[in-house]
């Protein structure tokens, strides 16, 4: 069965069109010819911004003239994560979905239904002539996975709207009315490169098949992060078996939980022995550890041959002694929102690059915009006392709820009419662009709702099936009543 297939089908049809143009971020172009042509092809007034953000317009259906103007705002931009046994182009090749029990999946890839499936909702509101609506604007921004770039650099009269409905959020049921800020952080190590010292045994570890996810919406899940157990090994080599590292690798995006880390490292052959046994009584530590969230969890030690150098033993030791220290996972929970996790870090890539770097990138969020203040010096701190070069991000301003907002009673009163139950009103730790938004249209009123997504970032991206029914119903009936 086709997911074109799937009701509604409108929303569903043009999703998988979506799916089919490559979109990674940064690197929209294809993506916005598709909006354009899309506009084109339906006669709707569209207009864009020198960054690359779409406005298609849709003028109110017949007795609505007089309702509010309405945004509804997406990403194009998508997560390009992938299996590393899977062979994938994501700026050429389409995404292979599935059904499978409920939900829609890709084959070994992240779906892309962040935030694919709003942009669907919002092209199936601005083509549907059976929908009453007033005057929707359907806004479309570039790169927001990756940097916010295209709400940072949204164009000056871009919006008219009085009301924004954020599509980028993954819990049915539940409406979003606030989002922390974020930063990151870049901390770069210069290396010398040495001969691999004779006499020793060297080895690759390899974690692999964690859970991964969002760094905003997982970091509270208890997943691991394999850059620090990569990392724990290595200073449990270092400090105890004189081991000398060659490479570490791990981890790709700034927004998700690494799920992949390797490294190459000798100790002396005098050592060898002693040090596997203590590989395996890690390795079970490991497991035991993260038994209720790593289902899957795999770490294996290979012995390997023609390593041919070293990095400096000042700078390994610099580098491993930060990825261990630096904070990483949830760091405060929320004293007002019960539940909401109030300020985090992830510790998200670690990459040599070129003969002589190596470039370790991390994210910071907060709802409270001192406490991401902190933790951004906190994580700074670790690298200077390393010897690293630190640089941070301009990062970006969090969406402080509203609770008296007009678009938010009439959400809530949708949502109850249509299910006949309450839905749950909450802030989310995950950024959102809204909060850029109000910095450039200070009057806006949002809400942010979506249908439910899981894996988020991740290979296991899905979407659940029923949800995007509710998600459609509660869509058109706040832009009915609004």
């Amino acid at each position: 069965m086709s997911i074109r297939e799937l009701e509604p089908k409108l929303v569903w049809e043009i999703f998988d069109d979506i799916t089919r143009v490559p979109r990674p971020s940064k690197k929209e172009g294809k993506i916005i010819a598709f909006l354009e042509d899309f506009a084109r092809a339906h006669g709707l007034e569209y207009r864009k911004d020198a960054i690359g953000n779409v406005v298609i317009c849709k003028a109110a259906t017949a007795g609505y003239e007089d309702r509010p103007t309405v945004v509804l705002q997406s990403h194009m931009d998508m997560v390009c994560e992938k299996n590393s046994d899977v062979d994938f182009d994501f700026e050429n090749d389409p995404i292979a979905t599935r059904i499978e029990d409920g939900w829609v999946k890709a084959e070994g890839t992240t779906l892309g239904a962040d935030c694919g499936i709003g942009m669907a909702a919002a092209l199936a509101v601005l083509v549907d002539d059976t929908i009453a609506h007033g005057a929707v604007e359907a806004l479309f921004t570039v790169d927001e996975e990756t940097g916010l770039t295209g709400a940072f650099e949204l164009g000056e009269g871009m919006l008219n709207g009085k009301y924004l409905i954020n599509l980028d959020s993954e819990d049915e049921g539940e409406i979003f009315i606030g989002c922390a800020g974020g930063i990151d952080t870049v901390a770069r190590f210069r290396y010398t490169l040495e001969d691999a010292p004779g006499s020793y045994a060297y080895f690759r570890v390899d974690v692999s098949d964690l859970l991964g996810g969002h760094s905003g919406d997982d970091i509270d899940k208890g997943r691991a992060n394999s850059n620090k157990i990569v990392a724990r090994l290595l200073w449990e080599a270092m400090h105890s078996y004189e081991m000398r590292l060659s490479y570490f690798c791990g981890g790709n995006l700034r927004n998700a939980i690494p799920r992949e880390a390797y490294a190459v490292f000798g100790v002396p052959m005098h050592l060898k022995n002693d040090f596997v046994k203590r590989y395996e009584m890690f390795a079970e530590d490991v497991r035991a550890e993260y038994r209720h969230t790593e289902p899957n969890f795999e770490i294996t030690l290979n012995e390997i041959s023609d390593v041919a150098s070293v990095i400096d033993e000042s700078t390994q030791t610099a580098l491993v002694d930060a990825l261990v220290g630096v904070p990483n996972g949830v760091i405060s929970m929320s004293a007002v929102v019960a539940g909401l996790v109030e300020t985090s870090s992830n510790l998200a890539s670690v990459k040599f690059e070129g003969d002589d770097e190596i470039v370790v990138t991390l994210s910071q969020r907060s709802s409270v915009e001192s406490a991401k203040t902190y933790i951004m010096q906190s994580v700074e701190s670790v690298f200077a006392l390393a010897g690293a070069e630190v640089t941070h991000s301009d990062g970006y301003p969090g969406w402080a709820p509203d609770p008296e907002s007009q678009l938010l009673e009439t959400t809530v009163e949708s949502y109850r009419r249509l299910f006949g139950v309450e839905p749950k009103v909450r802030a989310i730790h995950a950024g959102l662009e809204c909060g850029l938004f109000l910095e450039k249209y200070p009057d806006l009123e949002m809400v942010s709702f979506g249908p439910t997504l899981r894996g988020v970032h991740s290979p296991d991206e899905r979407i659940e099936i029923s949800t995007v029914t509710k998600f459609w119903a509660l869509l058109l009936d706040v832009l009915i009543h609004i």
